[in-house]
C-alpha cells in the first residue's frame, strides 16, 4: 500500500520542504510545521517566527481540535496609561503593538497530536535557507515597495534586512538573514523552549524592553497555546469547523447559516450583494461583542444566531486608523492518507508586523496588540495577559467524521468572506484550481481606500455578480483581477473514497502537491 500526502502553501519552497518531510517519514503535521518554518525565512512580509498562529487538527481517531496560539498581552498591560501616551488608538508599529509570539508554542502543541518527525528536521529547511539565501518572491519585493510601509523606510531595523545599503532587495535577489539562521539553528538543539526561556528568550525580551514594551520574560515563559474544540455548523450536509473566539471564525459560521435561512440559491451571482450584507453585519458584531473568552464573557451562541438584522444595521462611522492591514498571514493546507489534516494560519498582522527586528536573533515581531481597543466600555479593551480579537481562521469540513476539505487563507479581516466563497465554490463543483483562482468579493477595510461599508470587487467578476452588488447599495472599488489584497488561499479537498485534490492561490506565489509514496518511506523515526 502506498501512503498518500497532500499539501498547498503560498510559497513554492515551503510546499517543497513539507512534501519533502513526508517523504522522509513524516505526516500532514510535520508537512505543516515544516512549509510554516519555511514561511518565515520566504515571506517575512506575512509572517514571522516572532508571529501567531491559529490551526486546525484532525487526528485519525476522527476529533478535531483547535490550537489557539495567539500570544497575549504583557501582565503589565494598562490601557489607561496606553490612552495617555496614545489617545484613542493603539500604535500600528512599534512595541507597544506587540504582543508575546504564539507561532512556536503553536507548533510545538501540533507535534504533540501526531508528528513523526525530530523538531530539528522540521526547521532544517527553514535554516538551510535562511543561511544559504533565497531567490526574492514578487509579494515579498512588492509589499517593500508599497506605500503602506513607507514609514518603515530608514529605520534601523527595516533596513538592515530589507534594505540594505538604502537600495530595496529586487525579486530575484539572494536574500540571507544570517541572525534568523542561527536563531533557528539554536531552537533545533533547545526545542521550542528555547525561544521564551533561555538566553534567546532573554535577548528578545531584554531587546524589546530597550524599544518601550511592557514584556517581560514571565510574560514570555508563561505564555501556552489553548487546545480547545473548534466551532461547528451544518451546511449542505457536511459539518463545518472553525476556531471559536478570540478568532472571528464564528463570522464564517454566521454567514452560512444566513445563506441557508435566507434561501440564498446563487450567493456568488445573483445573491452577492445580499452576501455581502450578511458579512457586514457579521464584521460589526466582530467590532460590539468579540473578545478573548478567558477575560470577558462571549456569546457565542448569540453571535452565530441570524436574527431579523441579518442585513439591517446603521452606517458605522468611519474607522479612521491610519493602516488598514496588508500582507499579514500565510495559509497552509495538509492532509494525508492516514487520517491528519491542518489547516494552520500563522501571521504578523500588518506587512512586516510591527517594523522590529531583533539585530541579534533577526526575530521580527507582529504587531496583533493593535487589535486591542483602548475604548473601557469596549469587550476588546487592552488589559493585562489577555489575546486581542484576531482575524487568524483555520477552516476544515467532515462527513459522517471523515475530513472533505481542508481550507486556509490569509486576507485579514476577509478571511472569513473568502473561506466561504472557497466553500461555496467547491460545493457547486468547481474543482481546487478553479476554486481558489475565481474573482472574489469582500467587504470591510480590506486594503487603503476601503471603508466598513465598502465592497471591493476583482474586475473578472461575472455580469450577475456585478449587478448584484449595485443592487446591494454599498459602495464599491473595482480590483485587478488576482489582486493579493484580497488574500491569497489553500485548498484541499478529499473525495469519499479518499482521493485528494490541492491547488494553491495564483495570488501568491504559491504550489499545491499531491504525492503518494511507500510505505517504508523511512522506517526510522527519531522524536
Amino acid at each position: 500500500m502506498s501512503f498518500t500526502g497532500a499539501l498547498a502553501t503560498p510559497h513554492a519552497l515551503a510546499t517543497d520542504a513539507g512534501m519533502r518531510a513526508i517523504a522522509q517519514g513524516g505526516n500532514a503535521i510535520d508537512a505543516a510545521i515544516t512549509a510554516a518554518a519555511v514561511l518565515t525565512v520566504v515571506y517575512p512580509h506575512n509572517v514571522a517566527l516572532g508571529g501567531d498562529l491559529i490551526a486546525l487538527v484532525r487526528t485519525p481517531d476522527g476529533a478535531v481540535r483547535c490550537i489557539n496560539a495567539s500570544g497575549w498581552s504583557g501582565a503589565a498591560a494598562d490601557a489607561a496609561a496606553m490612552r495617555a501616551q496614545h489617545g484613542t488608538w493603539l500604535p500600528a508599529r512599534g512595541a507597544d503593538a506587540v504582543t508575546v509570539p504564539g507561532a512556536v508554542r503553536g507548533w510545538q502543541a501540533l507535534r504533540k497530536l501526531g508528528s513523526q518527525l525530530a523538531w530539528e528536521r522540521t526547521l532544517a529547511p527553514a535554516q538551510h535557507y535562511a543561511e544559504h539565501g533565497v531567490a526574492v518572491a514578487p509579494s515579498l519585493t512588492a509589499h517593500i515597495n508599497h506605500p503602506e510601509n513607507v514609514d518603515l523606510f530608514g529605520t534601523a531595523d527595516f533596513d538592515r534586512v530589507f534594505r540594505p545599503g538604502g537600495k530595496p532587495l529586487r525579486t530575484g535577489e539572494t536574500f540571507r538573514q544570517p541572525a534568523l539562521a542561527e536563531t533557528l539553528a539554536q531552537l533545533s538543539v533547545s526545542g521550542p523552549d528555547g525561544f521564551y526561556t533561555g538566553a534567546l528568550g532573554e535577548r528578545m525580551v531584554s531587546y524589546l524592553r530597550a524599544h518601550g514594551s511592557c514584556l517581560t520574560g514571565a510574560d514570555f515563559a508563561d505564555f501556552e497555546p489553548d487546545i480547545t474544540d473548534p466551532i461547528a455548523m451544518s451546511f449542505r450536509g457536511l459539518t463545518v469547523l472553525t476556531s471559536p473566539p478570540n478568532s472571528h471564525g464564528f463570522i464564517l459560521l454566521r454567514a452560512l447559516h444566513a445563506i441557508d435561512k435566507l434561501g440564498l440559491t446563487d450567493p456568488l451571482g445573483a445573491g452577492l450583494g445580499t452576501l455581502m450584507q450578511i458579512f457586514r453585519r457579521g464584521n460589526q458584531l466582530r467590532t460590539s461583542d468579540l473578545a478573548d473568552p478567558r477575560c470577558v464573557d462571549v456569546d457565542v451562541e448569540r453571535l452565530l444566531t441570524v436574527g431579523p438584522d441579518v442585513v439591517e444595521s446603521e452606517v458605522e462611522a468611519e474607522h479612521d486608523r491610519a493602516l488598514v492591514p496588508y500582507g499579514d498571514t500565510v495559509g497552509i493546507a495538509a492532509a494525508d492518507s492516514d487520517g491528519y489534516a491542518v489547516s494552520l494560519i500563522q501571521s504578523v498582522y500588518h506587512a512586516f508586523g510591527s517594523g522590529l527586528i531583533d539585530p541579534d536573533t533577526g526575530v521580527l515581531f507582529h504587531n496583533r496588540g493593535t487589535s486591542f481597543s483602548l475604548d473601557p466600555a469596549s469587550p476588546n479593551v487592552l488589559a493585562p495577559r489577555k489575546r486581542p480579537v484576531h482575524t487568524l481562521m483555520p477552516a476544515m469540513t467532515t462527513h459522517e467524521g471523515k475530513v472533505r476539505h481542508v481550507l486556509a487563507t490569509m486576507g485579514g479581516q476577509g478571511q472569513p468572506q473568502i473561506l466561504a466563497q472557497l466553500l461555496l465554490r467547491a460545493l457547486a463543483g468547481e474543482n481546487v484550481e478553479s476554486a481558489v483562482s475565481a474573482p472574489r468579493a469582500i467587504v470591510g477595510l480590506q486594503h487603503e481606500g476601503t471603508t466598513r461599508d465598502t465592497v471591493s470587487w476583482e474586475a473578472d467578476l461575472s455580469g450577475s455578480a456585478r449587478e448584484a452588488l449595485t443592487r446591494g447599495g454599498l459602495p464599491d472599488m473595482e480590483m485587478a483581477p488576482h489582486s493579493e489584497s484580497l488574500g491569497q488561499a489553500n485548498l484541499i479537498s478529499i473525495g469519499a473514497e479518499g482521493a485528494m485534490t490541492a491547488g494553491s492561490d495564483p495570488r501568491s506565489d504559491g504550489a499545491a502537491v499531491v504525492a503518494n509514496y511507500p510505505r517504508h518511506r523511512w522506517e526510522q523515526v527519531q522524536r
